[in-house]
């Protein structure tokens, strides 16, 4: 094998971090000595060791000599766990090569030179745009502090969301539905508008094995979320309501904090995205999965904050212009000024399709 399969294999390893790893990056290593694969690892958890930890402890004495691929530049700096970069220093690895840098102040660029002045061979920039595209939300959120928004939704043929009575059960078929709960795993909250929350009454939970529950948040500016609402009695602490200052002291805020709320107050009664985006940024919320409803979509998209989504497609039509739209209260003049989805990749889901896009 080269360099670039034993790259490929470490970009790989690293996605089975995915859902337990945020804030921070999804990072996998590979460790080999004469051609031979003696070590493989990834980050598992937050909190817990780092990829290299698991490579190097896997490869034991033998890493002495050896070369470690690297999916990010191991890190520097004492966190919740030792530096990376010292442990390969003391392992006697010989080479090490690195797909990119670690844009954290803690790092950028000091665990190169730590190595690099202890005598190891670094190499960096290979398979890098692929490196780049896996740590999307890292990449945003330690530069911006803003989360990375993530739109899912499944609409009809004809660009609807629901139905005029509001039934959306269900646009799109069981396979579609599956990847819908590992985008919910993947990502650390997920976000709807309070008429979503009343007319469904949804858990906004992730349905998959070993899976992780994603912040719920929800948009609500007059506080009219039902008591009753299922994601409010889950007693996690993850349930987030953004509202307006003017609920801070009614009696409704008063009981929903006995159910363990928290809460974003915001002026007034109509909440601008990077409004939203900065204060869920600053409880430690890296990614946000957007799934509705159609005037919350159709505010990211006029206010062009949408980072990347998946948009499912089911082969129905209702063809009631009373049928809940999946985008409107905007109008563009010309096809030139159309939105226009970036980086698309198409996927086949049974008889359902999707559009996945990224900035």
């Amino acid at each position: 094998m080269e360099d670039l399969e034993y790259m490929h294999l470490a970009l790989e390893l690293a996605k089975h971090g995915e859902g337990r790893v945020n804030p921070n990056p999804l990072v996998g290593a590979v460790v080999v000595k004469n051609g031979k694969i003696i070590g493989k690892g990834y980050h598992h958890e937050y909190g817990g060791p780092h990829a290299e930890v698991f490579a190097l402890q896997e490869a034991g004495e033998e890493a002495k000599g050896a070369t470690i691929y690297v999916t990010l530049e191991p890190c520097s700096h004492y966190g919740k766990t030792p530096p990376c970069a010292k442990k390969i220093i003391d392992s006697g690895i010989k080479r090490c090569v690195i797909s990119m840098g670690d844009p954290n102040p803690l790092v950028a660029g000091k665990g190169i030179s730590m190595m690099r002045d202890a005598g190891i061979e670094v190499e960096i920039g290979l398979c890098e745009t692929e490196a780049r595209a896996l740590n999307r939300v890292f990449l945003k959120y330690i530069s911006t502090k803003l989360p990375f928004l993530f739109l899912k939704c499944g609409i009809t043929l004809d660009g609807k969301l629901a139905t005029r009575n509001f039934q959306s059960k269900w646009i799109t078929n069981e396979i579609a539905r599956e990847k819908v709960q590992k985008l919910r795993n993947k990502y650390t909250g997920i976000m709807v508008g309070v008429h979503t929350v009343i007319e469904d009454n949804p858990s906004l939970d992730a349905r998959i094995e070993n899976g992780r529950d994603p912040y719920r948040i929800i948009v609500d500016p007059y506080l009219e979320i039902p008591l009753s609402s299922k994601l409010l009695h889950r007693h996690d602490k993850k349930t987030v309501i953004i509202t307006s200052f003017l609920e801070k002291e009614t009696q409704k805020k008063k009981e929903l904090d006995d159910l363990e709320t928290r809460f974003i107050f915001l002026e007034d009664r109509i909440f601008s995205w990077p409004q939203m985006l900065i204060e869920i940024g600053k409880l430690g919320i890296d990614s946000v999965l957007l799934e509705g409803g159609g005037q919350l979509i159709s505010s990211a998209f006029r206010e062009d904050v949408i980072d990347g989504g998946e948009i499912f497609i089911a082969p129905k039509i209702l063809g009631d212009k009373e049928a809940v739209a999946f985008v409107s209260g905007f109008s563009k003049e010309s096809m030139d000024e159309a939105i226009t989805l970036p980086n698309v990749e198409l996927h086949q889901y049974g008889n359902n399709c999707s559009m996945e896009f990224y900035r």
